[in-house]
């Protein structure tokens, strides 16, 4: 009962060294079942405005996300040492309309997350500038969400904002329709939260290694 819990969210190549076919009991099972109980629970709450979402998720999936997780806006985690690393620790602060200062606190993610009881977490793995933007994918996932009546889909990216060459700080954003923050210039904690789902995630040890990308799209 459990995989198949779990196999409503992913396909059976996710699943496989899982454990859920064999016995079990490491540190990646047992997320894998936290993860698997809380799909359980999350059906029986939400029913079949859960099962709707699937058709976005399988959507991320065939555009290129390696997963693409139905979560609860509560296990979303806001923590405030986030935008200390935007602060001290990237060069892009302060210089996009997308970027701490200018993106929402974390008292301020937490409250519009609060509004909120389901978004979808979209992850795919490779190097800087591999593989085509998660962002965008995530964008484009909204606005399709958004027409089928959802009108409260709203997404967030990974890293600073590239669209323009520079951004039009000054003033207003040039291109709204695809300019959004990234989750961790919004205060979200993405390790906690991707740990949380049994997703991968690790501190790099070198610029060339394969990175884990993450984006969100806040569903209603």
């Amino acid at each position: 009962m459990l995989a198949g819990s779990l196999r409503f969210f992913y396909n059976e190549r996710e699943l496989t060294g899982t454990g859920f076919d064999s016995a079990w009991g490491g540190e990646q099972e047992q997320r894998n079942f936290r993860a698997a109980m809380w799909v359980k629970d999350m059906k029986t709450k939400m029913g079949p405005g859960l099962r709707k979402l699937t058709i976005y998720r399988e959507m991320a999936l065939k555009r290129g996300a390696d997963h693409a997780v139905v979560v609860d806006t509560s296990k979303v985690y806001t923590a405030p040492w986030v935008r200390l690393k935007c602060r001290f620790g990237c060069r892009r602060y302060n210089t996009s309309l997308c970027c701490p200062p200018r993106s929402p606190t974390p008292e301020e993610m937490r409250a519009v997350l609060d509004s909120y009881t389901m978004a979808l977490l979209l992850h795919r793995r490779g190097t800087q500038g591999s593989v085509p933007s998660l962002k965008d994918m995530a964008v484009d996932i909204e606005k399709a969400i958004f027409l089928d009546g959802y009108y409260k889909a709203w997404a967030m990216g990974h890293g600073p904002c590239d669209i323009c060459k520079e951004c039009n700080v000054s003033g207003t954003c040039l291109n709204p329709e695809a300019a959004r923050p990234s989750m961790e210039a919004c205060g979200i904690d993405v390790f906690k939260t991707a740990q949380e789902q049994g997703m991968p995630i690790k501190v790099l040890t070198s610029r060339t290694e394969e990175r884990e990308f993450y984006a969100l799209i806040l569903v209603e």
